[in-house]
């Protein structure tokens, strides 16, 4: 069925704002994913678990900001806080207290981040962490996984979408600088590094595929990737912005006993202001100190304008006190996630499988005999255009917001009956 009319009925003033916005904006956003057809809805406001759009339409929010808002949108002690620092103002450019406040935290959770620098988005952290890797081991060459996504940085904008062979976008210089190897399997992937051993700067992967499919990597693939790493002296480094403090206080490398040189962390540490976040080993990290070291020895990591502002920092400081003083949220948003994948496994009977981990979850409408998704080659076999389907359909009809074609994520807003009213409208999806 299509839902197209009873959306364009309830979205009259988002119609007429992104024609608006369309005439301003690159295909009317001002992130590619952004745009869904026949235009996405334009917000107005956010509250809890919702969101509000222009012509008062309440949508239950799964998107949750990219999934940087674990605790939902608005909420009290964040907003309490951005509210006192705004007093004070909202840009210094200088040191600040709220930055050592909040690395304080991150540090004791994060056993690896014995120096930190921030920046202002995962792209940076990624790009930065691929840099460092190169100046400590004077190596060119990164490894990354097929379908993992690290933002739009150049050295890492290389199989991302399938086909994986093809490249990703004009402009794009030195892709013979990355490498491709299959996510959970180790043998390939052992074969391609040893190919590329002797110039191997690093190995940069994801514990949980985000945008390639919600996918959880096996505990042994990232042990052998890391093995070969230490062997190889290649650095071994993690992407936990996604996964860092969204199924624990923490990231999730501790819990595979895993030992990264260096670990990125975004999103949620930021507690919904701009953020990103390279933390690692003192030693590696230490080559980003400029003091007193000549051009050809330093590792040219900055920061820039907006790095470690205030307000993240006091965002992302009152995010992570709140989650450090509950620890029953992780677990409650876990077990809803469970709950989701569960029961939405029971109502499609086989014809999707859901992937995901905690309180991340994705649908997967299987075709061309795909049995199970280990990686994403075969979530990319998957059918897209119906997961787009389901998804504006609960959009148009049931005020349940997925951007289409992504990941959920559940916060600490959301409730059973939340995840009861999307399996209803699962169920009429289907019929």
């Amino acid at each position: 069925m299509d839902y197209t009319k009873e959306y364009k009925k309830k979205t009259p003033q988002s119609a007429k704002i992104f024609a608006k916005s369309s005439k301003l904006h690159v295909n009317g956003v001002s992130h590619n994913i952004r745009f869904y057809e026949p235009y996405p809805f334009v917000v107005k406001k956010s509250s809890g678990k919702n969101l509000i759009d222009v012509d008062n339409n309440k949508y239950t929010d799964y998107w949750m900001g990219h999934w940087s808002l674990i605790l939902g949108h608005g909420q009290k002690n964040v907003k309490d806080a951005l509210k006192k620092q705004l007093e004070k103002s909202w840009m210094y450019g200088t040191v600040n207290e709220q930055t050592i406040l909040l690395s304080e935290l991150i540090a004791k959770a994060v056993p690896v981040a014995e120096k930190i620098r921030y920046v202002t988005s995962g792209t940076e952290a990624t790009m930065y962490a691929v840099r460092l890797a190169r100046s400590v081991t004077e190596r060119k060459i990164i490894a990354k996984i097929d379908g993992g996504w690290h933002g739009y940085t150049s050295d890492l904008l290389k199989s991302v979408n399938w086909p994986f062979s093809e490249s990703e976008s004009s402009g794009v210089l030195n892709e013979e600088k990355i490498v491709s190897i299959p996510y959970n399997n180790l043998e390939e992937s052992i074969v391609i590094l040893k190919k590329h051993a002797n110039d191997l700067a690093g190995v940069i992967i994801e514990p949980v595929l985000g945008g390639g499919g919600c996918i959880p990597a096996d505990s042994d693939y990232l042990k052998g990737i890391q093995e070969f790493c230490k062997k190889n002296n290649s650095l071994f480094i993690l992407d936990e912005i996604v996964t860092g403090f969204r199924f624990r206080y923490g990231c999730v490398y501790p819990t595979m006993k895993l030992d990264p040189d260096i670990v990125t962390l975004g999103k949620i540490v930021g507690g919904g202001m701009t953020i990103g976040v390279m933390c690692g080993k003192k030693e590696i990290m230490e080559y980003a100190d400029t003091t007193g070291k000549k051009k050809s020895e330093r590792s040219y990591v900055g920061g820039g304008t907006f790095s470690a502002n205030p307000t993240s920092m006091t965002s992302g400081f009152a995010t992570l006190s709140v989650l450090k003083n509950n620890k029953s949220i992780h677990s409650t948003i876990n077990s809803l996630g469970d709950y989701a994948r569960k029961e939405l496994s029971k109502v499609f009977d086989g014809k999707v499988i859901i992937t995901g981990k905690g309180s991340l979850f994705m649908t997967h409408f299987v075709k061309d005999g795909i049995t199970e998704i280990t990686n994403a080659t075969q979530a990319s076999k998957c059918d897209t255009n119906a997961l787009h389907d389901y998804h504006f359909k609960m959009i148009a009809h049931d005020g349940i917001f997925f951007l289409p074609g992504k990941l959920g994520a559940i916060s600490s807003i959301h409730t059973k009956q939340d995840i009861k009213k999307m399996i209803l409208s699962t169920e009429d999806y289907l019929n």
